[in-house]
Protein backbone atom coordinates (compact mmCIF):
# COMPACT_ATOMS: atom_id res chain seq x y z
CA UNK A 1 0.00 0.00 0.00
CA UNK A 2 1.19 3.51 -0.79
CA UNK A 3 1.15 6.16 1.93
CA UNK A 4 -1.24 8.20 -0.20
CA UNK A 5 -3.65 5.24 -0.21
CA UNK A 6 -3.48 5.00 3.58
CA UNK A 7 -4.38 8.69 3.83
CA UNK A 8 -7.41 8.09 1.60
CA UNK A 9 -8.52 5.08 3.66
CA UNK A 10 -8.33 6.96 6.96
CA UNK A 11 -10.12 9.98 5.45
CA UNK A 12 -13.01 7.78 4.32
CA UNK A 13 -13.11 6.00 7.69
CA UNK A 14 -13.09 9.32 9.53
CA UNK A 15 -15.79 10.94 7.38
CA UNK A 16 -18.08 7.89 7.69
CA UNK A 17 -18.10 8.40 11.47
CA UNK A 18 -18.14 12.22 11.36
CA UNK A 19 -14.79 12.23 13.14
CA UNK A 20 -13.84 14.98 10.72
CA UNK A 21 -15.69 17.26 13.18
CA UNK A 22 -12.92 16.80 15.76
CA UNK A 23 -10.43 19.64 15.96
CA UNK A 24 -6.78 19.27 15.00
CA UNK A 25 -5.72 19.94 18.60
CA UNK A 26 -7.77 16.94 19.75
CA UNK A 27 -6.25 14.66 17.13
CA UNK A 28 -2.75 15.88 17.99
CA UNK A 29 -3.28 15.32 21.72
CA UNK A 30 -4.62 11.82 21.05
CA UNK A 31 -1.56 11.14 18.85
CA UNK A 32 0.76 12.19 21.69
CA UNK A 33 -1.16 9.88 24.04
CA UNK A 34 -0.68 6.90 21.71
CA UNK A 35 3.03 7.67 21.27
CA UNK A 36 3.32 7.79 25.06
CA UNK A 37 1.88 4.28 25.21
CA UNK A 38 4.62 3.13 22.84
CA UNK A 39 7.07 4.81 25.21
CA UNK A 40 5.68 2.79 28.10
CA UNK A 41 6.42 -0.44 26.20
CA UNK A 42 9.98 0.72 25.57
CA UNK A 43 10.55 1.61 29.24
CA UNK A 44 9.30 -1.82 30.36
CA UNK A 45 11.27 -3.60 27.65
CA UNK A 46 14.51 -1.84 28.65
CA UNK A 47 13.88 -2.55 32.35
CA UNK A 48 13.48 1.08 33.43
CA UNK A 49 9.94 0.30 34.53
CA UNK A 50 9.59 -3.04 36.30
CA UNK A 51 6.21 -4.77 36.25
CA UNK A 52 5.31 -5.99 39.70
CA UNK A 53 7.52 -3.39 41.35
CA UNK A 54 5.11 -0.48 41.17
CA UNK A 55 4.58 -0.46 37.42
CA UNK A 56 1.84 -2.04 35.35
CA UNK A 57 2.51 -4.54 32.61
CA UNK A 58 1.80 -3.23 29.12
CA UNK A 59 -1.38 -5.15 28.31
CA UNK A 60 -1.98 -4.69 24.60
CA UNK A 61 0.06 -5.64 21.58
CA UNK A 62 2.50 -2.80 20.85
CA UNK A 63 1.78 -3.15 17.12
CA UNK A 64 -1.73 -1.84 17.85
CA UNK A 65 -0.24 1.23 19.49
CA UNK A 66 1.88 1.88 16.40
CA UNK A 67 -1.16 1.41 14.16
CA UNK A 68 -3.26 3.78 16.27
CA UNK A 69 -0.51 6.42 16.26
CA UNK A 70 -0.09 6.01 12.49
CA UNK A 71 -3.84 6.40 11.90
CA UNK A 72 -3.93 9.57 13.99
CA UNK A 73 -0.84 10.89 12.21
CA UNK A 74 -2.57 10.29 8.87
CA UNK A 75 -5.69 12.07 10.12
CA UNK A 76 -3.66 15.07 11.20
CA UNK A 77 -1.77 15.19 7.89
CA UNK A 78 -5.09 15.11 6.03
CA UNK A 79 -6.36 18.02 8.11
CA UNK A 80 -3.23 20.01 7.33
CA UNK A 81 -3.48 19.15 3.59
CA UNK A 82 -0.12 17.37 3.63
CA UNK A 83 0.55 14.66 1.08
CA UNK A 84 2.76 12.54 3.33
CA UNK A 85 4.13 10.41 0.51
CA UNK A 86 5.33 13.46 -1.41
CA UNK A 87 6.59 15.21 1.74
CA UNK A 88 8.48 12.11 2.86
CA UNK A 89 10.22 11.62 -0.47
CA UNK A 90 11.24 15.28 -0.56
CA UNK A 91 12.54 15.12 3.01
CA UNK A 92 14.60 11.97 2.35
CA UNK A 93 16.22 13.76 -0.59
CA UNK A 94 17.11 16.71 1.67
CA UNK A 95 18.41 14.38 4.39
CA UNK A 96 20.60 12.49 1.90
CA UNK A 97 22.38 15.77 1.11
CA UNK A 98 22.40 17.05 4.69
CA UNK A 99 23.71 13.96 6.48
CA UNK A 100 26.70 12.56 4.60
CA UNK A 101 26.59 8.76 4.77
CA UNK A 102 30.32 8.12 5.10
CA UNK A 103 30.85 10.86 7.69
CA UNK A 104 28.03 9.48 9.80
CA UNK A 105 29.25 5.88 9.47
CA UNK A 106 32.72 6.91 10.69
CA UNK A 107 31.21 8.90 13.55
CA UNK A 108 28.97 6.03 14.64
CA UNK A 109 31.81 3.50 14.39
CA UNK A 110 34.04 5.63 16.63
CA UNK A 111 31.38 6.85 19.04
CA UNK A 112 29.06 3.85 19.30
CA UNK A 113 31.16 0.75 18.67
CA UNK A 114 28.73 -1.54 20.52
CA UNK A 115 25.70 -0.86 18.33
Amino acid sequence: MEIRDAQKIILSFEEARKWNLFRESQIFTHLVEEISEIGRYILVREGYKAPGLGHEIAKDDVSREFAQAFALFLQLANRMNVDLEDAFLKEIEIMEKRFNQESWRRYMDSSYPRL
